[in-house]
């Protein structure tokens, strides 16, 4: 069973990535053809003042591709805006690069996105054949096969079956025609060889400003922490060990009393400590791993969550603990402000990342301006380079996507 639900997850995914390419080489071959619109008119020098457009216009849906790519595998970075100049333009390599993916990905995108659409809708076509036959004449044929007569419930079955088999194929090819639809940008989108990258250096940059930013406001909370109550806690004990102490001389029934409350204050002192140690690390990570970590959350959520974990071995425990500190941090969010009476949690694995998605059924208009400790969780995520999305229309549902890179 974990065989089949892992072929039916990779097969969604599939469709999924096959139908975003469907919508971007849609773009690319009206960029294409406007580029090559432009390129003609360009001989007759008419079309000079049309070059830099179209050249944008192909960049605006190469970097859409780039998006479409980061969101399922490595990131592609962007280069930035087209050059001012059109024969700094010319000498671009990405631009370069970029006109021979729109090329490539306008003709194999379109193909194997509507191949790959197609397929699990004929092979249902053909599944379900035995159940509507009789609404044709025989002489109309199989759907798809017209020269294949249908006599009866017997050709009819004999239809089903070779969907069986269709839909078997599509199983396995679907995937494939995914991974050809991308392999046209995987090739061409990413910065060529020996290219400046100060993009991604200035990106990671800025995302190591996120992690000083986020270390120094976890330090300012655990000293918070300390100072406002394991301090306190432990200073109230020292009073009630020094009174317990004069007490000894003067009333021993007094100091047995004052001694209790100092074991009290001390006990609180303890758990104080035990909870700021717990929001460092948590030790149910070690104790019970990330599925079992997530599961005591899930169990003590104010509101019904469905959790489903799928991380066959396990990743680093900073990644851990920031998809542990996420989810937590989502569902006191969901409790807090959704008014969601359900709330759906998804952990799995899959090429080099740990995939987090949180959705809930509430009221949606989530805003991470509005101090919904939305923020902390994307500097947390971006300061392990991860990457965070959230979708909350007014109305719900509130869905938060949470990508960490784990290795391979």
């Amino acid at each position: 069973m974990a065989y089949v639900r892992g072929r039916v997850r990779a097969l969604v995914d599939a469709l999924e990535h096959l139908a975003g390419g469907l919508g971007t080489a849609t773009l690319a071959l009206g960029a294409l053809l406007w580029a090559a619109m432009v390129a003609v008119a360009c001989l007759g020098g008419v079309g000079l003042l049309a070059a830099p457009g179209a050249l944008r216009a192909v960049r605006s849906v190469a970097d859409r591709e780039r998006a479409r790519l980061s969101r399922w595998g490595e990131p592609i970075p962007t280069p930035g805006p087209v050059p001012a100049g059109l024969r700094t333009a010319a000498h671009d390599p990405f631009v370069r690069r970029e006109l021979g993916w729109v090329g490539l990905h306008s003709l194999i995108g379109l193909v194997t996105g509507l191949v790959g659409l197609t397929l699990p809708l004929s092979a249902v076509q053909y599944v379900t054949f035995p159940l509507w036959y009789r609404l044709f004449p025989a002489d109309a044929g199989a759907p798809g096969i017209v020269w294949w007569h249908i006599d009866g419930l017997s050709d009819a079955l004999t239809v089903g079956l070779f969907g069986v088999g269709w839909l078997a194929a599509a199983i396995w090819f679907i995937p494939v025609l995914a991974r050809l639809q991308a392999w046209p940008g995987r090739r061409l989108l990413p910065p060529p060889p020996g290219v400046d990258l100060s993009l991604r250096v200035a990106e990671l940059t800025a995302t190591r400003a996120a992690a000083l930013d986020a270390h120094a406001v976890e330090l300012r909370r655990i000293e918070r922490s300390l100072h406002d109550g394991t301090q306190n806690r432990l200073v109230a004990v020292n009073v009630l060990l020094g009174a317990a102490r004069r007490a000894v001389r003067r009333n021993p029934d007094r100091a047995d009393e004052i001694l209790g409350q100092a074991q009290d204050a001390a006990e609180q002192a303890l758990g104080e400590l035990r909870t700021v140690v717990r929001g460092i690390l948590p030790p149910v990570l070690d104790d019970r791993g990330l599925a079992g970590a997530l599961a005591g959350l899930a169990a003590s959520s104010a509101v019904p969550c469905r959790l489903e974990v799928d991380v066959p071995v396990r990743c680093a425990a900073s990644v851990e603990a920031t998809a542990y500190f996420v989810v937590a941090e989502a569902l006191t969010n969901v409790v807090r402000h959704s008014g969601a009476s359900q709330v759906d949690v998804a952990v799995r694995r899959e090429r080099g990342r740990l995939l987090v998605s949180i959705e809930d059924d509430g009221h949606g208009d989530a805003d991470e301006t509005r101090g919904s400790g939305l923020t902390g969780i994307r500097r947390r995520v971006e300061a392990y380079d991860g990457r965070m999305t959230l979708t909350s229309p007014p109305g719900g549902p509130t869905r938060m996507d949470v990508e960490l890179p784990c290795g391979s």
